[in-house]
């Protein structure tokens, strides 16, 4: 029997905008969309019919639209929420996330975010009901709460997350480069941990002014400042319970390093022109594209700090290090940004693929997330081929930057350089490409190496290559 089509559930109060959201997604996404405009109307479409997502586009300072959240989550655990905030109104998003929303959309819509916010909570629902009907966990090919990968470095990654589960206290440092999912890996650890239930807060610290922060993390009295005309909580006192992220901490001036630090010493926090002391049971995660080691060293960054941050240190490994990856994520972006298309993307080309695997990938899985929708958008009923692609993307290396290409992101440190590791990805880089010109024959692949084809799927398995 046919599983029923996933569903969304839209509560938008303006009509014009309901219906221009609800159309954008039946459009862009494999979904069924029901728009209603109370809450009255919610509750009667829950009760009558299974809903994958909520998208909640009403205004959450009423008090009965307020509590509409709470309600769902507790009649209704399995949908997914994902609540509308004006642009730039923290106390909607924070109140919103402190209800259990998985993510959040901004108004005035903006159509990109809105597609692939829904989509990944579409996903997300996909893997909940996988992971109920399996009675087990998620398998790690079919992605793990979102992060998606099969290479070594991702498997690690999902065992790690594994362990942190009956950890529900110790902090943990993300560090990676931009674009390679370090909220994602956060928001795992949360799900995964006894903390699931509870809120998880993530805060941007490079994205809010100085002057700013200290009060959105701390909360304030009334009366502390100008223009404080009534107490305020702080995201740390959201946060209690459950998860409190701190994206870029590298950025955290040292004033507030100091009262972080407090935070992680004592429990507990006093707000801005408070004077007793609040108690908070939160687990802090950080993250940081920056070397803190090195911020350490040049006295830009508190040691005492960094070490009560850096209990558990996860790095995050760049897409060109896992290149195992790259035809796991395009397939599943393909299948993402095709949904309810009626004219799809019919896939790359092994040439495609073979320059896409050479490519560096400076901006990560975002990146490649972008190219990905950017060719379903303008190249659909086509097959992707080396004309289809951006020129920066269908160049590949040529013999006069081969050897620049080779040693590119290389650094010769004080204790020099993992040398079996670079050689182990340079000959994954190889097999993936000649799997790729090959069309994924592999008998055709070890042709192309000049190995024997039992050679080839040694390595491949040793490896642990997905590949069809």
């Amino acid at each position: 029997m046919a599983e029923p089509m996933r569903s969304v559930l839209l509560a938008e109060k303006d009509p014009k905008q309901r219906e221009l959201l609800a159309g954008m997604l039946r459009k862009e996404i494999d979904c069924v969309v029901h728009p209603v405009g109370t809450p009255a109307e919610v509750l009667e479409v829950l009760a009558a019919i299974p809903v994958s997502v909520f998208i909640v586009g009403l205004d959450l300072t009423h008090h009965e639209n307020n509590n509409l959240i709470s309600r769902v989550m507790q009649h209704h655990g399995q949908v997914v929420i994902v609540p509308v905030v004006p642009l730039g109104d923290q106390a909607a998003l924070i109140g919103a996330l402190s209800r259990g929303a998985f993510s959040y959309l901004n108004f005035p819509y903006n159509t990109n975010e809105a597609v692939i916010v829904s989509a990944r909570a579409l996903y997300f629902y996909d893997l909940l009901v996988h992971q109920e009907k399996r009675g087990r966990k998620i398998r790690k090919s079919d992605g793990f709460y979102g992060i998606i990968g099969n290479s070594p470095p991702m498997l690690a990654l999902f065992d790690l997350i594994g362990k942190l589960a009956t950890d529900g206290a110790s902090t943990v440092l993300i560090q990676g480069e931009s674009g390679t999912g370090k909220e994602l890996v956060a928001r795992a650890i949360h799900a995964h941990s006894h903390r699931q239930l509870k809120n998880f807060v993530p805060v941007n610290c490079a994205a809010i002014p100085d002057e700013l922060l200290e009060s959105e993390l701390f909360g304030h009295r009334k009366g502390a400042f100008t223009g404080a005309a009534q107490s305020k909580m702080g995201l740390i006192q959201f946060a209690d319970g459950g998860t409190l992220f701190l994206d870029e901490i590298g950025d955290m001036q040292p004033n507030l390093q100091a009262k972080l630090l407090r935070v992680l010493q004592d429990k507990s926090f006093v707000p801005v022109g408070g004077l007793e002391p609040v108690a908070v049971d939160v687990r802090i995660l950080s993250a940081t594209h920056r070397n803190l080691e090195e911020m350490v060293a040049a006295g830009q960054f508190r040691e005492d700090l960094y070490y009560r941050l850096s209990v558990i240190p996860l790095n995050l490994a760049p897409l060109r290090e896992r290149p195992g990856d790259i035809a796991l994520l395009l397939d599943k972006f393909v299948q993402i940004f095709n949904r309810n298309r009626t004219v799809p993307l019919l896939g790359f080309t092994p040439e495609a693929k073979a320059a896409l695997l050479s490519y560096p990938w400076p901006g990560n899985v975002r990146e490649l997330e972008n190219l990905v929708q950017r060719l379903v958008v303008l190249g659909g009923g086509t097959t992707v081929g080396l004309r289809e692609l951006p020129a920066k993307y269908a160049s590949g290396p040529t013999p006069e930057n081969s050897a620049a290409a080779l040693t590119t992101g290389l650094e010769f440190g004080a204790e020099g350089i993992d040398f079996d590791g670079l050689v182990q990805d340079f000959e994954t880089r190889l097999i993936l490409q000649a799997l790729s010109l090959s069309g994924g024959n592999k008998k055709e692949a070890a042709r192309l190496l000049n190995l024997n084809r039992t050679t080839l799927l040694e390595k491949i398995k040793k490896k642990g290559l997905l590949i069809p």
